[in-house]
């Protein structure tokens, strides 16, 4: 079987536009005209190819963009969206109705358990939890209703990992889909070839990786995909969360160096983990083997962009762990922000910001410490100096 090379297959993509530019010119339209008006009404059915109705459908940048997500995918297309949320509450609202279940991952991002804890139940469908790490436990949990499996390849903040293929089986066994948020880890998982339905992405983080915009991403076959964009029942189209072209181009000339960006942001976490491991303090990252879940990462991994740039140490409390941001902020570490996938190091407190959503009850039953620091190490080129650092402002809130 030939190996799944996403960096290739986006730089395989024809770039040039009309008139010979090596980038695809932006196309700053809302709406298109047509010659005919028979054309105009085809096109509105969905039954021409090279037209464009409104951008609110497709725009020729979006376009271009979602030709790239879905060759690094390996799905036939993809749909961009105004953010990763947006991603992430079209792609579920579009398989469920008032009557069905969803079984999600009981570690997810806050956002995300949120929507699902509180807002979607007001329509009627019903949400468990379960840890996904359990086959054995999901099994169990899946009902005669139930139409999703829900997932992140590696989750949020735990960074623990889940059996894409084994979930698959799962969920196609009982004529579910399986929707994976493949946000921390793109171009290291390639869910949809070991078995997921959809794979959904937070742009705003590595994929795009200048925080300088939020953006979504839904990949999958092309029936699903024109499916969201039916113009009467499409979730998307009805919904319209649609991304601007111009964050459209640039996302997409950023997606060209994100092979790049992943094999440093991996190898820099690695180091870091490592010089942790040397110094016992308590850390968490999926590359070194006494991770739970390392051998299961390494056996769906697409192994030259690393274990990932995400990594977390506990400290024990929120206020050390509060001081501890704030000194290494003062010495120049990186930011004490939320998000990931920045070309800085990015660290917070997950239990007091991005997963402050989830229940406390419900933090103590994933595992969760109050005193848990996640970082999004960046693009550091000394990252001994970066460790150095981190260690002082350990040292210096004792």
């Amino acid at each position: 079987m030939k190996k799944f090379d996403p960096a290739t297959n986006i730089q395989a993509i024809d770039m040039k536009d009309a008139q010979r530019g090596v980038n695809p010119s932006i196309c700053d339209s809302a709406t298109f005209m047509f010659e005919q008006a028979k054309t105009m009404t085809d096109t509105f059915h969905g039954e021409t190819e090279g037209y464009f109705l409104y951008s609110r459908h497709w725009n020729p940048s979006t376009l271009a963009l979602c030709k790239a997500l879905a060759a690094m995918e390996g799905t036939e297309m993809a749909w961009t969206t105004g953010s990763g949320m947006a991603a992430i509450t079209v792609a579920l609202l579009h398989e469920v109705k008032a009557g069905d279940h969803i079984l999600s991952s009981m570690t997810t991002y806050g956002g995300t358990f949120a929507f699902l804890n509180n807002y979607i139940k007001k329509f009627g469908v019903e949400v468990d939890f379960v840890n996904m790490q359990d086959l054995d436990a999901v099994k169990k949990a899946v009902k005669p209703n139930t139409k999703v499996l829900y997932t992140e390849t590696m989750n949020n903040p735990l960074l623990r990992i889940a059996n894409i293929p084994e979930l698959s089986k799962i969920a196609h066994a009982n004529g579910a889909k399986l929707l994976v948020d493949n946000t921390f880890t793109p171009m290291i998982f390639s869910p949809y070839q070991l078995g997921a339905d959809v794979v959904i992405y937070s742009m705003t983080k590595y994929v795009n990786g200048m925080n300088d915009c939020v953006a979504g991403a839904i990949c999958g076959t092309a029936d699903y995909i024109n499916s969201l964009i039916n113009v009467n029942d499409g979730t998307a189209m009805l919904l319209g969360p649609v991304l601007d072209p111009m964050r459209s181009a640039s996302i997409q000339k950023n997606l060209h160096t994100l092979h790049i960006r992943m094999k440093q942001h991996s190898a820099n976490a690695m180091y870091l983990a490592k010089r942790f491991k040397e110094t016992g303090i308590k850390y968490n990252y999926p590359g070194l083997p006494e991770h739970v879940d390392h051998e299961l990462f390494k056996s769906m991994m697409n192994e030259e962009y690393g274990f990932g740039g995400m990594i977390s140490i506990d400290m024990g409390t929120a206020e050390r762990a509060s001081a501890i941001m704030e000194k290494m902020q003062e010495l120049g570490v990186g930011y004490l922000a939320v998000s990931l996938g920045y070309f800085k190091t990015l660290f917070s407190n997950s239990g007091k910001s991005t997963s402050s959503e989830v229940l406390e009850d419900i933090q103590k039953e994933m595992g969760m410490s109050e005193g848990l620091i996640r970082f999004s190490v960046g693009l550091d080129n000394d990252p001994e100096r970066t460790f150095q650092l981190i260690k002082q402002a350990i040292e210096a809130t004792k």
